[in-house]
């Protein structure tokens, strides 16, 4: 099985790599387009260079690799994407053959969280209207992509990971419920910017608070991506 996990940023989609991760039978791939994606936008984003050199910067060189055999030899694939890294250049046919997620977080906590690291995101940087697009292009293409919400998962992990691996025809595994501190052998190169709450951990954080309450900028752009959200969490398991 190959999955493949649709997210914006600051999403949980961290800590379900290492749920996943920590299954014996699964290899996990972080953010794989991300050097693809600096080298098109020529966005300045922290530890540009070293990302850059990390990753292959050709879309086609990356697709490869995602739809070879796991390097290790593993039965199942688990590819964690940034929705935004997913530039209208970068080829779109190779995706149905995976098993497709979208993972949601609402977009006042999105917005909250990036652009504390993130100065002054735009909608394109935070990629809910990515994930809409592609959510769409697989039902188009008969497919039948899966959604689920961080909240859902932060607030009954146990039960939402087994609900999630009912949907794409996994069998549950306990060992995602908890991972070793101190981050994941495949994380990659950018972690010591974002992953520093997610290293400390050892398993899903409690149930989220109240929204963050936004003004200004940040406020409009969570309510510009608030049309996608209510779009796919609607569908949501």
């Amino acid at each position: 099985m190959r999955i493949e996990m649709w997210s914006g940023p600051r999403n949980l989609s961290t800590a379900m790599m290492y749920a996943f991760g920590n299954r014996a039978d699964m290899h996990v791939v972080d953010e794989p387009f991300y050097a693809a994606y600096l080298a098109e936008t020529g966005y300045a984003h922290p530890m540009r260079q070293e990302i850059l050199a990390a990753q292959p910067q050709d879309p086609d060189a990356v697709i490869d690799q995602l739809t070879a055999p796991a390097p290790d030899g593993s039965p199942h694939r688990y590819h964690k994407h940034m929705a935004q890294h997913m530039t209208p250049s970068v080829p779109r046919d190779w995706i149905a053959g995976g098993v497709n997620v979208f993972l949601l977080r609402h977009p006042a906590r999105v917005v909250a969280s990036f652009g504390a690291k993130y100065p002054d995101p735009a909608l394109a940087d935070i990629g809910f209207a990515q994930q809409a697009e592609l959510h769409d292009r697989l039902i188009g293409a008969g497919g039948a992509p899966v959604v689920i919400d961080s909240h859902d998962i932060r607030a009954a992990p146990e039960l939402m990971l087994r609900r999630l691996c009912e949907a794409i025809g996994l069998a549950f595994d306990p060992a995602m419920l908890a991972w070793p501190a101190g981050g994941h052998a495949n994380d990659g190169v950018w972690a010591p910017v974002w992953y520093g709450s997610v290293h400390s951990s050892t398993g899903f954080a409690g149930p989220e608070g109240p929204l963050p309450e936004l003004d200004g900028a940040g406020a409009e752009l969570a309510d510009a991506a608030m049309p996608a959200y209510r779009y796919l969490a609607a569908k949501k398991i």
